[in-house]
């Protein structure tokens, strides 16, 4: 049966976010309480779109989840499932459309991200989350993240050699293997492999922190705005990559060359969400805050640009897309 997997500015009917729980997964209360206030801004800020999307925060257990409704302003659901961290783009189930209009859902191995992150919950979460919804749900003989790709809605995807090619990952299987794989479990039709992701994201690399796309055909990419931006080799390299693919690529801000206690950080704009009625941006207090909105407008008309602090979240490894999946509404095609 030929598959789609839905690109994420078509219609969603929920989005599952995940809500910080763990103060020693996140360097201690002070930094988990303001992950968790910027994770209830993210559910807020969708759910006041409307336009009948949904937001499904999962809580580990009653304790997050009665710190969750204290922080949200809007009438989100909460779901008490057991998660180790709040990384739904990566451990969560990924919709695909069947050729008949209907959805169904495919559930992908886990390991911690190479090994390097395995907590408790992590490993079946998305085989329970599957399991409260009437879908079918498939279960995938690879190891992979959801945020290890983006596509555009027509089976064109992108990704990064560092990770789908990380021996970490699958050592026994190549490129070759790795695409038919994604081909029969998500409806890959076409692979833009990039290189490298961005300095010291421990994801090894994932695209959507890298590169997005934001319409059929066309990518969104950084470029770098100034001298000591750490990332301007693997900007320009992921450009050159698309644009050898036959792809257009469209220039985006990057936030820069962004510290913590000496260390340069994985910031991203990239890492936004596209929500029914809003497209939420993850800000860093950098020159370039204003200039990613922008950037972005062209192509979202009618949604909403809204930027929102990040850096607790990102503190804790990543951003608003890696803590989110959407549920694409059924029978909806570009």
């Amino acid at each position: 049966m030929t598959l789609r997997m839905p690109a994420e500015w078509e219609p969603h009917d929920w989005l599952w976010i995940g809500f910080p729980w763990n103060p020693d997964e996140w360097g201690g209360a002070e930094i988990l309480a303001r992950a968790q206030a910027q994770i209830a801004a993210f559910a807020d800020a969708v759910r006041a779109g409307g336009a009948g999307e949904q937001v499904r925060l999962v809580c580990n257990d009653e304790a997050a989840a009665t710190c969750a409704r204290a922080l949200l302003t809007s009438d989100t659901t909460i779901v008490i499932e057991r998660i180790g961290d709040v990384w739904l783009r990566d451990t969560g189930p990924i919709c695909v459309e069947r050729a008949d209009g209907s959805r169904a859902l495919a559930d992908f191995r886990f390991n911690g991200w190479g090994g390097k992150y395995q907590m408790p919950g992590d490993e079946d979460i998305g085989a329970r989350l599957a399991a409260a919804t009437d879908l079918p749900c498939s279960s995938v003989p690879l190891i992979f993240e959801g945020g290890a790709v983006d596509c555009d809605g027509t089976g064109l995807f992108v990704t990064t050699e560092q990770c789908l090619l990380n021996p970490n990952r699958n050592p026994d299987l190549g490129r070759e293997q790795i695409e038919t794989l994604l081909a029969g479990s998500l409806g890959l039709s076409d692979m833009l492999w990039l290189g490298d992701g961005l300095i010291n994201d421990h994801t090894d690399g994932h695209v959507d922190n890298l590169a997005r796309f934001v319409a059929p055909g066309v990518i969104a990419i950084p470029e770098a705005t100034t001298a000591d931006d750490p990332n301007t080799a693997i900007y320009a390299d992921a450009t050159a990559r698309a644009k050898a693919h036959g792809l257009t690529v469209a220039p985006m801000p990057s936030p820069g060359r962004i510290e913590v206690d000496g260390e340069v950080i994985p910031a991203s704009y990239m890492n936004f969400l596209i929500a029914n009625e809003a497209v939420i941006v993850p800000v860093y207090d950098a020159p370039n805050d204003k200039a990613i909105l922008d950037a972005l407008a062209p192509f979202f008309p009618g949604r909403a640009l809204v930027p929102l602090p990040s850096d607790a979240i990102l503190a804790g490894g990543g951003s608003f897309h890696c803590t989110s999946q959407q549920m694409p509404s059924a029978g909806e095609n570009p």
